[in-house]
């Protein structure tokens, strides 16, 4: 996955993911903002899951930054990213916004192979979604992450960033 706007919902907190879908606009009705909450933070099931999947995150350095929520919650947002970093099934790489290198300007996307050997991209913009299962625009996709992944920094270079950020929380 390939985060550009938002923190991975995989990786967020219940304090981080709240404060998401509260200030959505138009504005989420209370009961909606909670189960949106709930349904995220279901689906974080599957990191944990056995067999265990393969999952690997690249994810903008701004995200990092971002006060959503307040230090508190960003501290706390900085710690569950360290402790799913240190999962044996999760790669977390953190791409520095100052690198001039960048395969993938154009928005963030997931990129999922199938047990039976499927490859799909989910792309989203704007109140736009895209599920690709052409053969050829998954491809795409698969490349621009493969050569994303190559130009940032390794996941034991990222954990350790990630943990210097949190020092600076």
């Amino acid at each position: 996955m390939y985060a550009a706007q938002g923190l991975p919902g995989l990786l967020q907190t219940e304090e981080y993911a709240r404060p998401v879908f509260a200030m959505w606009r138009p504005l989420l009705d209370e009961e909606t903002v909670q189960q949106r909450t709930a349904a995220r933070l279901d689906r974080q099931q599957v990191i944990a899951r056995m067999p265990a999947p393969t999952i690997s995150f690249v994810i903008e350095e701004a995200l990092l930054r971002r006060p959503l929520g307040g230090k508190a919650v960003v501290r706390g947002q900085l710690e569950q990213i360290l402790l799913h970093g240190q999962r044996r099934n999760v790669e977390i790489q953190v791409m520095p916004t100052e690198w001039e290198e960048h395969a993938r300007l154009g928005g963030a996307f997931t990129y999922i192979e199938t047990c039976e050997g499927r490859r799909i991209a989910y792309v989203e913009a704007y109140k736009d979604r895209r599920l690709h299962t052409a053969r050829k625009t998954a491809r795409e996709i698969e490349e621009q992450y493969g050569i994303l992944r190559s130009q940032a920094p390794t996941p034991r270079e990222s954990l350790a960033f990630v943990e210097k950020l949190l020092g600076e929380a």
